[in-house]
């Protein structure tokens, strides 16, 4: 990824009581336990499963990595 910006996803909440397809967004970022982070490239397919479960992770913003 070099020279690509990448986001860092923190998984802050459980899916625990949520709707299936949220569950299976986290699944698909690559998240299954809360505090488990992620390094992942910025594209808009990134952002938009991000806002599909925004109430239940963190996302610091990082082009360095």
């Amino acid at each position: 990824m070099a020279g690509k910006k990448t986001l860092e996803v923190t998984q802050t909440g459980s899916p625990i009581g949520r709707r299936e397809d949220q569950h299976a967004t986290l699944r698909g970022l690559g998240l299954n336990k809360r505090h488990r982070s992620k390094v992942l490239e910025d594209t808009p397919s990134v952002r938009g499963m991000i806002n599909k479960v925004r109430h239940l992770v963190r996302v610091d913003e990082d082009s360095a990595r």
